[in-house]
């Protein structure tokens, strides 16, 4: 059995701290009709507020505290603890939706965060285990996990902003799942231009990501910009820093113009505010 969840609202530094236990909650609590908020691993007032109801819906002292009788009120779904068990391919559980949160953060996002070991997961396994030397068979057990809590790797190399725009979403959970990217949100036909000097890697279009430039800068390091609305480089192409690549658009699945910004390190995805320098357009969008 787990040790007991204690949801006190504001959690100190809970803005920057998003714990896979509480991403397993929620998805717990969104599986009980409870909560409709974000899979965040933030324990906010509405993660707070839905322990309350599904406490208050099963006649169980309301006081917030995720413990025993509030685990058994969700179900065989919270019955398994991280680490308890191997995991692989048709696992549902609260530990499956930890390890999902925690392979995201890593950079290896796998679609929503459900807590059930599907194939997106299993790919995602795979990816990891890959890059880090491990045995490659699509199962979660100690050797993958302790690997998965380990830092994560930031390449040692400062990138140009590819518009100066403001920042939209940032990297990090949205909704249900993980944007593995930042998006920048310039107007349509406004150009974009290469973080850093390489070589086209893809240029065209791609299932939800519309048209797509990435440029292959050496040292395991890729950048990506998607939903562009045209795209000036060809494939094999090299480009220096600050050359145009493309035009901001709104190709693929996206909402409205803007330019989805990815970076990729040995495979996995890291957050590009880490390697981009100081905007002040980043500054005032943050405040």
């Amino acid at each position: 059995m787990l040790s007991a969840l204690l949801l006190v609202c504001p959690v100190a530094g809970a803005d920057a701290a998003d714990e896979p236990a509480v991403a397993a909650l929620q998805v717990a609590l969104v599986r009980e009709g409870v909560y409709e908020g974000p899979v965040n691993g933030v324990a906010g007032p509405s993660t707070r507020a839905a322990v309350l109801r599904l406490q208050a819906r099963d006649g169980l002292q309301a006081d917030g505290i995720v413990g025993p009788r509030t685990r058994r009120a969700l179900g065989p779904f919270a019955r398994h603890r991280l680490g308890a068990r191997l995991l692989r391919l048709g696992a549902c559980g609260w530990d499956v939706a930890e390890v999902q949160f925690e392979l995201a953060w890593a950079g290896y996002p796998s679609g929503l965060f459900d807590g059930c070991f599907g194939p997106h997961v299993a790919a995602a396994v795979r990816r990891f285990q890959r890059a880090r030397g491990l045995r490659v068979d699509d199962v979660v057990g100690p050797g993958t996990l302790a690997a998965v809590r380990e830092p994560v790797v930031v390449p040692p190399v400062r990138l140009a902003w590819p518009v100066d725009a403001p920042l939209g979403d940032r990297f990090g959970p949205r909704g249900d799942s993980f944007h593995a990217g930042i998006d920048l949100l310039a107007p349509a036909g406004t150009p974009v231009r290469a973080a850093a000097a390489g070589r086209v890697a893809w240029s065209g279009g791609r299932d939800g990501w519309g048209l797509l430039v990435t440029i292959a800068h050496g040292g395991g390091i890729r950048t990506l910009y998607a939903h562009l609305e045209t795209v000036g480089v060809r494939l094999g192409e090299l480009v220096a820093a600050g050359a145009i690549v493309g035009r901001v658009g709104a190709t693929g699945d996206a909402t409205g113009p803007h330019l989805h910004f990815e970076v990729r390190f040995r495979g996995a995805a890291v957050d590009p505010l880490r390697l981009l320098g100081t905007s002040a357009r980043l500054e005032v969008s943050a405040g």
